[in-house]
């Protein structure tokens, strides 16, 4: 695509979770098709600040599609239109000149506004301080390596460990779950032998933080595993369940 585009975009302001919010009105001119989408919001910023108005709050970190902050719901879908992208990697020649753009923040209970785009998404980390790690000592780097891994299995855990904690998985699953998230944090220890030794506790403990958190039920629709940006698979949520069962099961013995 060559030449610059003018776009017409309606996004979503509020002062913080308690304040009610409501679609705002700008228009961006001059935008470079290759800008990437946040490259797109800061120059709506500047226009923004050089009025004397407020910029739009929106999360963003690392720009190279690893942290997961940037979490914007565009058009209807998270990280916009194209698959397994995030927001930072999102370029603008995926939309037309004079494109009419809406721009939400993940909507969830257990994400509640902080302002504008940006969310607060440390349910996820009260997940993962409740049983996403490994405590027994392994030894250091050669001695962890000495350990035998099947290959099928090092990938599946590596493909797990490949989840950046985005929620998008939450912001499009319809009844707000994060089972793949949760999963795949579960099965990238639970597919090592290091991870074997507190299997049990690991996975019920996060279960039942992720429900403390009010996240909804998985209903198998799938829409997780198609928005992720990580492509990480419903697999996963398998996994869990098959690792939660056993747990609940050998606890009552």
């Amino acid at each position: 695509m060559s030449g610059n585009m003018n776009l017409t975009l309606k996004v979503w302001r509020q002062k913080n979770k308690d304040a009610k919010g409501a679609l705002e009105t700008h228009n961006v001119t001059g935008i470079s098709p290759d800008m990437s989408f946040l490259e797109m919001f800061d120059v709506l910023n500047e226009k923004l600040i050089s009025e004397g108005k407020e910029p739009i709050a929106f999360d963003h970190d690392c720009r190279e599609g690893i942290c997961g902050m940037c979490s914007m719901f565009i058009n209807g879908q998270p990280h916009g239109p194209k698959r397994a992208v995030t927001t930072c990697q999102l370029h603008m020649r995926s939309f037309k000149d004079g494109d009419t753009i809406v721009v939400e923040p993940w909507r969830s209970k257990a994400f509640p506004v902080i302002k504008d785009l940006a969310v607060d998404r440390s349910a996820f980390d009260r997940i993962i301080a409740a049983g996403g790690f490994v405590s027994i000592n392994t030894g250091n780097a050669k001695d962890a390596n000495n350990i035998l891994i099947p290959k099928p299995d090092a990938d599946d855990a590596f493909n797990a460990a490949a989840c950046i904690g985005c929620g998008a998985c939450v912001a499009t699953c319809k009844n707000g779950s994060a089972m793949l998230f949760v999963s795949a944090k579960v099965s990238q220890l639970a597919l090592l032998p290091q991870g074997q030794v507190e299997k049990e506790a690991r996975v019920m403990n996060m279960v039942s933080q992720m429900d403390e958190e009010g996240f909804g039920n998985c209903t198998n629709t799938g829409a997780c595993e198609i928005e992720c940006p990580k492509e990480i698979s419903l697999e996963n949520i398998a996994r869990m369940n098959r690792e939660y069962i056993g747990a609940k099961a050998k606890a009552k013995e």
